[in-house]
């Protein structure tokens, strides 16, 4: 259990809470959010939410779907010309210089469905993961972009996924089209709409104390707190769009309802149904499964929407992830959060 790895040494602490059928049935608040300082966790502790960042992008992104700014289909060169000449290994683990050229152009579709060919440097191997591995997120978006625009794809747009920094892309590609920064979109589309208070890339200097530390499990000395830095106080030179955010767990919990309950959370909608539903289909042709994500058997019983995964034989995922009747939908964080939502059962978990 949870209480048992606290207790144990292996985790500072988490905040658990569950939701069904509109009630919040259950928090628990386990463990520190600080162990040197003593500080407990709460139900109002800021956590890093790393890759629970990319349903919030997509979402964002539907929503100027929603009003005819973008389009699915839409090649992604009419706002990133960086990207309009790209080059596709030969051979994925194989020298950056034999590549051919890309059929197609990369499509907001294939950003958000992980399948434009781009990558992370650990879910590749071989040269290209070294030179995704020298790119710095600590400059601003437009010199990232070119860096990655520099490097060949790892497959032809569309063809597979790789789990990638496309959603990066994607938010760069929504700051171009409104002509704002990704923050002010997500809080005009997404935060101020669904009343997410502590949500956002960085927090204000008086919210820094209810932040949990990050920490890391080192084998012989416990946990160790340099994993990272203070969260951000200003706004970073580059605001991820695929994993810089901080929210609690209250706020991805109206995040989460407003995906469930069809795009609008008490009254206040911020998607379309029409959008709701792409984001929880079932995107990935059948030889798309048979790839194992990031080493695992991931697509046994579920399949990709939006930026989510979905449950789509209950009896098969269950086995090997727990259970979540047909079409729970669920994308986590690398940092140890987790959370899915089950129609079914009306039912909501978070970590």
């Amino acid at each position: 259990s949870i209480d048992q790895a606290v207790e144990a040494g292996l985790l500072s602490g988490a905040v658990t809470l569950v939701w069904q059928r509109g009630e919040v049935l259950q928090v628990n608040e386990i463990g520190h959010r600080d162990v040197e300082a003593k500080l407990p966790m709460r139900r109002d502790t800021i956590f890093r939410i790393a890759s629970m960042t990319k349903p919030v992008t997509v979402a964002a992104a539907m929503a100027l779907v929603d009003e005819g700014k973008l389009a699915l289909t839409d090649p992604i060169t009419r706002w990133v010309p960086e990207m309009a000449e790209m080059r596709v290994l030969v051979d994925p683990a194989g020298p950056l210089d034999q590549t051919v050229a890309a059929q197609r152009p990369i499509t907001i579709d294939d950003l958000m469905t992980h399948r434009a060919g781009l990558a992370y440097s650990f879910s590749v191997v071989g040269p290209i993961a070294r030179a995704y591995a020298k790119v710095s997120l600590r400059q601003d978006a437009d010199d990232w972009l070119a860096e990655v625009a520099r490097l060949p794809l790892v497959h032809q747009p569309g063809e597979r996924l790789t789990y990638s920094q496309s959603t990066e892309v994607l938010g760069i590609v929504l700051s171009r089209v409104e002509g704002k920064p990704l923050q002010t979109i997500l809080s005009e589309r997404i935060f101020e709409p669904l009343g997410m208070v502590d949500t956002g890339f960085w927090v204000s200097p008086e919210k820094r104390e209810r932040a949990a530390t990050m920490y890391r499990l080192d084998a012989s000395d416990g946990l160790r707190h340099d994993a990272m830095g203070p969260v951000p106080v200003r706004e970073p030179r580059f605001s991820q769009g695929g994993a810089g955010l901080l929210a609690t767990v209250d706020d991805y919990l109206r995040f989460v309802r407003m995906l469930l309950d069809g795009g609008e959370v008490d009254g206040v909608r911020v998607l379309s149904g029409d959008s709701v539903r792409r984001m929880r289909a079932d995107h990935l042709t059948d030889e798309q499964k048979k790839h194992p994500f990031l080493g695992m058997p991931f697509w046994i019983g579920r399949s990709f929407g939006l930026n989510l995964s979905v449950v789509t034989y209950p009896s098969k995922s269950s086995r090997l992830f727990g259970p979540g009747g047909l079409g729970t939908f669920s994308w986590p964080g690398a940092y140890g959060t987790w959370w899915q939502a089950d129609p079914e059962n009306e039912l909501i978990l978070i970590y």
